[in-house]
């Protein structure tokens, strides 16, 4: 494969990452903002010269394990980035089931019979909203494995057993490193510099 091949190749995955990461994230953030608005509105009729008690319920309410499940949602779509190879595949996989169950969430909201006043404009956004994440999901549980990971300099460094060890950084600050450090931060002086 020649270096252009596989820069457009290294191109396109990223292209693909970034949708898969938007899909889930607007998708979860849709579903959770819907899920925290009025879903019904149950006005009760009281006695002669007091007013109808109203109540409202938002989908939050109504079904208490949709706005978790959003957020869970957006904290996947996040970790997508951080994860790589076969583990990006299973979170892409937990990612469209769980948009899936968003999804049946706000389907259930647009056909129950609540009581009172019902608002089915929220229910369809939770619904397109899960299906969204959803797609994200699956996007990334079919093409996630080929997408590039994070550089190495988010990974945490291995001490090679064969290496020697790393002797104490150059600088004027000699001795016990850290307590000298903040003893010449106390006197003024920088203890960086060489």
């Amino acid at each position: 494969m020649t270096a252009s091949e596989e820069g457009a190749r290294s191109a396109a995955g990223r292209r693909e990452l970034t949708y898969a990461v938007l899909l889930c994230l607007a998708g979860a953030g849709l579903a959770l903002w819907a899920a925290t608005r009025t879903w019904s509105v149950e006005l009760t009729v009281r006695p002669s010269p007091l007013p109808p008690e109203r109540a409202t319920r938002t989908g939050a309410g109504l079904l208490p394990w949709l706005p978790a499940l959003a957020v869970v949602g957006l904290a996947g779509g996040g970790a997508v980035l951080a994860t790589r190879g076969r583990l990006r595949q299973l979170l892409g996989a937990l990612l469209a089931v769980l948009g899936l169950a968003v999804a049946a969430g706000g389907g259930y909201g647009l056909v129950a019979g609540f009581e009172g006043e019902v608002s089915r404009q929220w229910p369809a956004l939770c619904l397109l909203g899960g299906l969204l994440a959803a797609g994200g999901g699956l996007l990334t549980a079919l093409r996630g494995r080929a997408w590039p990971a994070m550089g190495a300099r988010y990974e945490r460094p291995t001490r090679n057993a064969a290496a020697p060890a790393a002797g104490p950084a150059a600088g004027p600050v000699t001795g016990r490193r850290t307590t000298e450090a903040w003893d010449a931060l106390d006197r003024g002086e920088d203890p960086t510099v060489n």
